[in-house]
């Protein structure tokens, strides 16, 4: 796997996040009213001086409407979508924040509804969304190596390698690796 500069990566993410809020017609006080991000975290993430953490971009996506595959595969795809990725041409985000990888299984394309993301965690991570960047989605964690706590719903979820969990999501969810090792896992994601 082949991790995407970040240079590259996060500059574009930074244009497209200032390309996004101009389409609305906000302003930074108005999106950080929307999104719960503070005014000066959205100023400097859309300049590129830094990068917004996955809790961050979670909220932005709902924002905007997109799913944080989708909002990612804009600014990682810069050509047109091919039916085949080759793993050395997977895109990979990270949060420096809370550990979190992010690979880009699927083949970006707009159009579809359903997508591939490998997630890794190292131990001790927690990541905690305050809700769906698309109210509905369906998603559906398979956890590949490692232990994965999971909250949905208020309810609680241990998974352990070859568990699978499938949810609707409407409100809050956690990721959280306990440990010992790092959780290595795969998530479908299906647009409502």
């Amino acid at each position: 796997m082949r991790e995407t500069t970040t240079d590259t990566v996060g500059t574009r993410l930074a244009a497209r996040l200032a390309e996004l809020r101009a389409e609305h017609g906000w302003s930074l006080d108005e999106l950080a009213t929307r999104s719960g991000v503070s005014r000066s975290t959205l100023s400097r993430a859309e300049r590129g001086e830094t990068s917004p953490t996955a809790t961050q971009l979670n909220r932005l996506c709902q924002v905007y409407g997109r799913t944080m595959s989708r909002l990612l595969g804009e600014v990682e795809s810069e050509s047109a979508p091919a039916p085949v990725v080759r793993v050395a041409d997977q895109h990979m985000w990270r949060d420096h924040t809370s550990g979190f990888v992010r690979r880009s299984v699927s083949p970006p394309h707009m159009g579809l509804r359903a997508e591939l993301v490998e997630g890794r965690l190292g131990p001790g991570a927690d990541i905690a969304y305050d809700r769906p960047p698309v109210p509905g989605l369906e998603q559906h964690l398979w956890v590949l190596d490692g232990v994965l706590e999971v909250t949905v719903q208020e309810i609680e979820y241990r998974l352990e390698a070859g568990d699978c969990l499938r949810t609707r999501v409407w409100g809050p969810t956690r990721f959280r690796c306990p440990g010992p090792g790092e959780v290595r896992y795969l998530l479908a994601v299906v647009l409502p």
